[in-house]
């Protein structure tokens, strides 16, 4: 509802802005051309977000000052405080770093927005900039027009720093000519009202323009053109660093729990800061002053001690809240809480991980693992089977004689409460990462889809089994009941050897281990169709059962080609962008069908349940 008021009365602002000023053409089109100056920097970096970015986190923010450190050199090298923000929210939702670490990033980004008034007030206002602008946007889109997706990368980074350039050019033009017309110094306010108004009127734009690094440039310009106070300028930057914070609220909105959290904890951060800047303008201006005096800077020079300012409460911030990173950490987990709901919903999605290919494919990589863990309780259920049982050392051929401990379950009710949700918004999001992923990520999205899909049909697959599982693996008859429990056991051993793969960590390992589960199991498949045949021939069931028994070895047989399909592919999207395991190192449908075929099935480990 706000947006809607809001995008109209910004577009009523900017027509009656056109109509009865030609300087506020200039300022409007130099903040549109450093915005999309802006956007262009983002499309580039995130090119460069590939298959290493895993490996850099892990390398640049396993210690504080770390990840400190690369939020400072992010947020220096995008220029954009907020986008950081809500990249370090999706590397929380996808659990590729941890809150203390999400936090640490946020506070080192902080501290890198102040480059950016560096770099406008000391060399972008004093240098005609604009000369600079025409020939990096021409090599830039000269890099635009290449194949190679990196190169193109490069090219967005250059036309963006062309149009950064451009915009503050026409915002210091525009306000230069302003100060011909009108002087807005006439609306300046001192004192503690001063402070106070004009701190909102920072945290508006930068709610606004969705970008406090915009809202810090336009107040340089201006303070530069003389159209704003010293003062006032200052206070606009307090509020340009609490409006921020409003970014990554928005980010968090469609995150999970630990973004929720990250985005509260950028909130605390930023608004300490605020009102510390904010106490403390007295002896803070003392500081600039002095810092000033001592590197040379004119007394006059008023855009450089807005920098000086700006770094200043900054670094101030940060001192005061380091030491307070774990006590906010285990007060945001005690109070940010996820809702108890009766429905499993999905945890590691979100939309701000769709911007960057890596972090996407992390997330749905997780969330398919999370929804398999899933199937895997109600596949056990389903087949009167404990997970613990499953998992454990516990002899699974001692079910074979004993009637089924049943288990109640309703398969139908826990699919939509466990399943369902997050069956959708995997696919759903698989979808659009997709089409937004480069090329070298086509193979990993393609198994999480097949792997999700499998999922589904091999709790289809346990629902139809169950029917007649419920009622023979307690019959009287021995020889049946023995055969169902034959079925129970097969799917058993195939969760058993899944859950074992687990401990492997090479993708390799696994797959090669993963054909040896396959052998076994079509093994085990073709002695069981052997079996009825067997006890058809000796009289030992009538015809109607052993349909029922070759029917549902049907279905053992599908749900077990599933959660072998599932586990393949999950282990095939763990391998790197662009990387498939070569044909000859993993043996095909028809080769495992031929080894089981020629194998004596005495070698294999299902052997006794055949005894």
């Amino acid at each position: 509802m706000l947006r809607r008021i809001i995008l109209p009365a910004i577009l009523l602002v900017l027509v009656y802005g056109f109509a009865v000023s030609k300087s506020f053409n200039e300022i409007a089109a130099g903040v549109a051309l450093f915005m999309f100056g802006m956007l262009c920097m983002e499309q580039g970096f995130k090119v460069f977000s590939g298959g290493t970015l895993q490996r850099v986190l892990a390398a640049s923010t396993d210690k504080l000052w770390k990840s400190m450190s690369f939020g400072v050199v992010s947020t220096t090298l995008m220029q954009s405080s907020s986008l950081v923000s809500v990249i370090t929210i999706s590397f929380l939702s996808a659990e590729m770093i941890g809150l203390a670490q999400g936090i640490g990033i946020i506070f080192g980004a902080n501290l890198g927005t102040t480059t950016g008034a560096w770099v406008v007030a000391g060399f972008g206002l004093k240098v005609n900039i604009s000369a600079y602008a025409m020939p990096i946007m021409v090599f830039g889109v000269i890099f635009l027009m290449q194949n190679s997706s990196r190169v193109k990368g490069i090219g967005w980074i250059l036309v963006g720093v062309g149009f950064l350039f451009l915009g503050i050019h026409y915002m210091k033009e525009g306000f230069s000519a302003y100060a011909e017309q009108i002087d807005l110094t006439a609306y300046a306010m001192t004192g503690v009202a001063g402070l106070l108004v004009f701190t909102l009127v920072g945290i508006l734009a930068t709610v606004v323009m969705q970008s406090s690094h915009a809202t810090l440039v336009i107040t340089i310009t201006a303070l530069a053109t003389g159209q704003v106070t010293y003062e006032n300028a200052l206070a606009l930057a307090i509020g340009a660093n609490v409006g921020t914070t409003i970014t990554a609220i928005l980010g968090a909105i469609s995150a999970g729990i630990s973004g929720k959290r990250l985005a509260g904890a950028h909130l605390m951060f930023n608004l300490v800061t605020g009102v510390v800047a904010l106490v403390m303008i007295k002896p803070l201006l003392i500081a600039v002053e002095q810092i000033s005096s001592v590197v040379g800077i004119a007394s006059d020079d008023y855009t450089l001690k807005l920098a000086v300012f700006h770094t200043l409460f900054n670094l101030l911030g940060v001192l005061l809240m380091v030491p307070m990173i774990q006590p906010m950490v285990k007060w945001l987990e005690k109070h940010l809480r996820s809702e108890s709901v009766e429905r499993d919903v999905p945890r590691y999605l979100s939309k701000a991980s769709l911007e960057l290919p890596e972090v996407a494919s992390r997330a749905v990589f997780k969330e398919t693992v999370h929804l398999f863990n899933n199937a895997f309780n109600l596949v056990c259920h389903g087949l009167d089977l404990r997970r613990r049982d499953v998992i454990g050392d516990m002899d699974l051929h001692d079910l074979l004689d004993e009637p089924a401990q049943s288990i109640e379950i309703d398969l139908e009710d826990q699919y939509v409460r466990m399943i369902k949700d997050i069956y959708s918004a995997n696919i759903e999001f698989i979808s659009r990462a997709q089409a937004a992923a480069p090329p070298e990520y086509a193979d990993s999205y393609s198994a999480l889809r097949r792997a999700n899909t499998d999922i589904v049909a091999s709790i289809k697959a346990t629902k139809h089994l169950r029917n007649n599982l419920q009622h023979y693996a307690r019959s009287p008859d021995l020889v049946v009941r023995r055969e169902y429990n034959r079925f129970r056991i097969r799917v058993a051993s195939v969760l058993r050897s899944l859950a074992d793969l687990n401990h492997a960590d090479d993708a390799v390992v696994r797959l090669l281990s993963l054909d040896q589960i396959k052998v076994e199991a079509m093994d085990a498949a073709d002695h069981a169709t052997a079996r009825v045949d067997q006890l058809i021939r000796d009289g030992k069931i009538a015809s109607q059962m052993a349909t029922s028994l070759i029917n549902d070895g049907m279905y053992t047989r599908d749900l077990i080609e599933h959660l072998l399909v599932v586990a393949d592919a999950i282990t095939r999207a763990t391998l790197p962008p662009g990387e498939t395991l070569s044909e000859d190192m993993a043996l095909q449908i028809e080769d495992i069908a031929n080894i089981a075929r020629s194998m004596d099935g005495a070698a294999l480990t299902h052997e006794r349940e055949f005894e």
